[in-house]
């Protein structure tokens, strides 16, 4: 008998019909928004409490069996992928409930299973909300393990500004807490951040406390067209390095532009264009408005559209949000491959320059967005399936990419992680010293090696 029929008998009882080994009920595991390939988990289990996961981890244990923790499975580098044989993938999308709101404290206790747009629904009628927003309704606990950001991190920071405070199982089944629901300490090692960003190769997230932020008075969007992509980052340069404090920066190329419009009928110039957001009051908002403008006047800015009524702001940021759909439709058939880097805000015009020139050299369509007020943007490589030229292209690009980009001190990935699709990039980034550190607190908390094994290390 394998190990997983010995799991699967001895979990059976307990789980029940939570307890998933059909090959059509386990076939969506195997799948993910990035391009890599894997096989599908042999169990999935699908807890409703922390005593159910320290049951499961037990006995995975026990097993030696691998372990693989599973969200919303909207990540883009293979992060939650069952990559060895006899994996057991635990999905915590039942683990969903907002177990506190301290409104007076400013902070929210959830278990991972929540989604950000399900905590901010719930939270509508306090006059607080969840800003980290990375596009994809995902998992409060997915945002976590992968260091999440996203539209707003310019002014409100990234999920590693935004949990105070976890609950975690580790790889032998105990549970440990890390943090405080305080604004800061400086008590002891800050484990909380060691489990931020780790994707689950240390331990299993089971619950977590995040800020939470004062809904603002007055929101504004806006569209910006642009003359060329180098005038409307020079104008997100200028505005940051000014300390205006716009919510919402993102950069779409005339590519984008373009998908955005068939998809979403927004009628917009085909041209390089900012979407920003302001919040505040109208007062603030009006002088930020003006200084941003003059600003963008002098690098070739067109016409400034804003837009106050909630539906016209949300059809924005959902036409912003659906970029990857739309860019995938323009090419029927294809799929889709988004890598992203982050500089210093002073190379962002040389980096997406040089990403610009790359992709009209080879072809390809692949439409360049971004989060550039925080020097972080993504390609999104549209490619035909089944013709290898377009994809060693799209590889040679992204591999150009991140090479200028470590060149100029910054990182192979701002906001994806690392999983299958850039261990290697990782390693040159950190060089073999601090790797090798990193595998010596992954040997410490995992000896195993059970917790998603072949994520972020090179096997």
């Amino acid at each position: 008998m394998t190990k997983q029929s010995n799991l699967a008998n001895r979990l059976a009882d307990h789980f029940g019909s939570r307890l998933l080994t059909a090959p059509a009920a386990l076939s969506p595991y195997a799948q993910s928004e990035g391009p890599h390939a894997y096989d599908p988990p042999a169990l999935v289990a699908q807890p409703i409490s922390i005593e159910e996961v320290q049951r499961l981890m037990v006995a995975a244990a026990e097993q030696a069996m691998p372990v693989v923790a599973y969200g919303a499975g909207t990540s883009l580098e293979g992060n939650a992928a069952a990559t060895h044989a006899g994996t057991l993938c635990i999905d915590f999308s039942q683990m969903n409930q907002i177990i506190e709101v301290l409104s007076e404290d400013l902070v929210v206790t959830v278990e991972p299973g929540v989604t950000r747009e399900q905590l901010n629904l719930e939270l509508r009628n306090t006059g607080l909300f969840f800003p980290v927003d990375p596009g994809a309704n995902a998992t409060l606990g997915g945002m976590i393990a992968t260091r999440a950001s996203g539209t707003t991190t310019v002014r409100y920071g990234s999920m590693r500004d935004n949990v105070l405070a976890l609950k975690v199982v580790t790889a032998d089944g105990e549970l440990v807490s890390t943090g405080t629901k305080a604004r800061k300490s400086a008590s002891g090692y800050d484990l909380t951040h060691l489990f931020t960003g780790a994707e689950g190769t240390l331990g299993l997230i089971v619950e977590a406390s995040l800020r939470l932020h004062g809904q603002p008075d007055s929101i504004v969007a806006a569209t910006w067209d642009f003359a060329s992509i180098e005038g409307a980052v020079e104008t997100v340069i200028a505005t940051i390095q000014s300390g205006i404090g716009v919510a919402r920066m993102e950069l779409l190329d005339e590519a984008a532009i373009r998908a955005c419009n068939v998809q979403s009928a927004l009628g917009l110039p085909e041209r390089p264009m900012l979407f920003l957001e302001f919040h505040g009051t109208t007062a603030s908002i009006a002088g930020e408005l003006e200084s941003v403008k003059d600003f963008g006047m002098a690098f070739g800015g067109g016409e400034l559209r804003t837009a106050t009524a909630t539906e016209d702001r949300n059809a924005l940021w959902k036409a912003r949000h659906h970029a990857l759909w739309a860019a995938k439709a323009m090419i029927p058939g294809a799929r889709a491959w988004i890598s992203d880097i982050c500089v210093p805000i002073s190379h962002l015009g040389e980096a997406i320059a040089r990403a610009k020139t790359a992709i009209s050299a080879s072809g390809l369509f692949a439409p360049i967005l971004g989060h550039v007020g925080d020097g972080n943007f993504h390609v999104f490589f549209i490619l035909p399936p089944d013709d290898p030229a377009s994809w060693d292209k799209a590889k040679a690009i992204n591999e150009a990419m991140i090479a200028h980009a470590l060149s100029v001190g910054g990182t192979c990935t701002g906001e994806h992680g690392i999983g299958l699709g850039k261990r290697e990039a990782m390693l040159r980034e950190h060089g073999g010293a601090s790797v090798a550190m990193m595998r010596a607190i992954k040997q410490a908390l995992d000896p195993k090696g059970l917790l998603n094994p072949g994520k972020i290390f090179l096997d």
